[in-house]
């Protein structure tokens, strides 16, 4: 399974703001985090926070597209009908007040 993120690096808090929508339209989950871009440390505290906030090992997640750019697609290894419940209602959650 893949789940497109925007990171925004050098924020005040690590933590998953929601869903964002690109120039072109694409649904994005918009993801802040206080480490900075240099040396791939943003990217590994995006995934460190995902793997936290989905309750799923690190060592399941990879970054698979875009590497060096904000917009991320990251790659999940699982059983997809266990992971689509997951981040289900994992994104759900962010839509409540």
């Amino acid at each position: 399974m893949r789940v497109a993120v925007h990171l925004s690096p050098r924020a005040r808090a690590d933590r998953v703001l929601g869903i964002a929508h690109l120039a072109d339209g694409a649904a994005v989950l918009k993801v802040t985090v206080t480490a900075p871009p240099a040396e791939d440390r943003a990217n590994d505290a995006l995934l460190q926070l995902l793997a936290k906030e989905w309750d799923l090992p690190r060592r399941d997640l990879a970054i698979v597209g875009g590497r060096k750019s904000r917009n991320k697609i990251v790659g999940i290894a699982g059983a997809p009908s266990l992971l689509l419940r997951r981040l289900s209602a994992s994104i759900a959650s962010l839509a409540k007040p």
